[in-house]
């Protein structure tokens, strides 16, 4: 399923011109405040020069009145390529109008000498206006009179938006050779998953060996989990494959004496014929029963041992064991078997109690088919003197030689001369179980060297 895909280098893409964008906008709002700030100080220099050159040719008249010789090269410093307007004006000592456009605005300087600038509106344009204030000189006093000098802002914003407009493209420029190079960069870094699906896609649906490729270190981790991943579903399928393999051999000998007795049955003579035949085929079927019971059971502890570590509780193993061997007395009576149990107190350990029910119903079942007539069988759980939790199952019957108790731990190994039904898969699935909680299973012989003790030790709980 495909439908949430995505591309990882759109996505880059997209983050890099988002993030970009919003970064180039306060970029350049900051650029346009320095380029017109840049743009003013440039001209204003122009500006305040022009209105110094009008006031150095401000002089006083023989009757005491000032009187102005605008040099007109002044005005022309101001001239441009824009062809911004220049204004100029020159006011006496109390405000009076000498010469120039009156309706000029001016301001009053807060000190003489020293331009000031504004900006301000003439017949309906911006403008920006020089201020400075000078004294003409009499000889034997001073005559006061203001200089004002203006121009219409076409070159300063011309200025300002010829400096935004190349820092946009200078950003435009850096935002695609930044987004090629992420498109290229990203390419490049996606080549070992590139690889790495390729590999798998080539490989053979029965192969799940680790992969084994060189991919990025952020991407280690995913083929360490798909590589984990392959060995649990290597293992699952191992085990089904031996429970399928395991089934189909155990389960063939059954059905072929149920359909023998089936034929038998439909060419008995006699009625005693053939319900001994229905009888025979009876036993079949509860055989065939016992035998897939034991299967899954053996392919659920494989699936345990192979999958997710199992939940683990605290559990009391007397009063477990107490309760389970209760369970297998009437079983027992009904062989003949004296079934009991000895222990006392609390003996904890941390299992799975189920398994343990498992581990010590075949270990019970074992014992009452297997022992003999007319034997005694002790369900033992205590702590050793060494710290270690025991379960035992000792009885009295006729027990298995030493050179034979490591060939029956095996799957379907079974006694030779044994006359019970069975599988062989009883201490095979009680060794499995012991494992999976960190335990080990004995085989020794019983007191006084008869019968056969099974003894699983675990851990205790801490």
């Amino acid at each position: 399923m495909t439908g949430g895909a995505y591309s990882l280098r759109k996505r880059l893409l997209g983050w890099l011109l988002f993030s970009t964008a919003i970064i180039g906008t306060v970029a350049l709002t900051d650029t346009y405040s320095e380029a017109v700030k840049t743009a003013n100080v440039v001209s204003d220099r122009v500006l305040a020069g022009s209105a110094l050159a009008i006031a150095e040719r401000v002089a006083v008249s023989e009757d005491g009145k000032l009187e102005v010789d605008i040099p007109y090269v002044a005005l022309e410093m101001l001239t441009s390529a824009a062809q911004d307007r220049v204004f100029y004006r020159v006011d006496g000592s109390h405000g009076e109008f000498l010469t120039g456009y009156q309706g000029l605005p001016s301001v009053s300087p807060e000190e003489p000498n020293v331009a000031i600038f504004e900006d301000a509106f003439f017949r309906g344009e911006p403008i920006r206006v020089a201020v400075m204030q000078r004294s003409a000189s009499t000889g034997i006093n001073s005559v006061p009179f203001t200089v004002t000098v203006a121009e219409t802002t076409i070159a300063r914003r011309q200025l300002a938006q010829s400096i935004l407009f190349r820092s946009a493209l200078r950003l435009l420029a850096m935002i695609v050779g930044a987004s090629v190079i992420v498109w290229v960069a990203v390419t490049i870094s996606l080549r070992p998953l590139f690889r790495l699906s390729e590999a798998i896609a080539e490989r053979n649906p029965s192969d799940l060996h680790p992969i084994d490729q060189k991919v990025p270190v952020e991407v280690q981790n995913l083929v360490d989990t798909v590589n984990s991943f392959m060995v649990r579903l290597n293992a699952a399928l191992e085990a089904l494959r031996h429970f399928t393999g395991n089934a189909s051999h155990q389960l063939r000998t059954p059905l072929a004496i149920i359909r023998t007795q089936l034929a038998l049955s439909e060419r008995a003579e006699t009625l005693a014929q053939a319900k001994d035949a229905a009888r025979k085929g009876d036993e079949s079927v509860a055989h065939a029963e016992h035998i897939l019971a034991q299967l899954l059971r053996m392919a659920k502890i494989d699936a345990a041992g192979s999958g997710e570590p199992q939940a683990l509780s605290r559990i009391d193993l007397v009063e477990v064991a107490q309760t389970i061997t209760a369970d297998y007395i009437p079983q027992a009576a009904e062989a003949g078997v004296d079934l009991g149990f000895e222990g006392e107190g609390t003996v904890a350990v941390l299992a799975e109690p189920l398994l343990i029910g498992e581990l010590l119903g075949n270990l019970i079942s074992n014992a009452i088919a297997y022992a003999g007539d007319n034997v005694e069988v002790t369900v033992r759980a205590y702590r050793s003197a060494a710290g270690q939790v025991c379960l035992e199952v000792e009885d009295n019957g006729q027990g298995i030689a030493p050179e034979k108790r490591d060939m029956v731990r095996q799957r379907f190994a079974r006694g030779d001369g044994n006359p019970a039904p069975g599988a062989g898969l009883g201490l095979a699935i009680v060794e499995e179980i012991a494992h999976l909680f960190g335990g080990q299973l004995l085989l020794d012989a019983g007191q006084n060297d008869k019968g056969l003790k099974v003894t699983v030790l675990l851990p205790a709980a801490g």
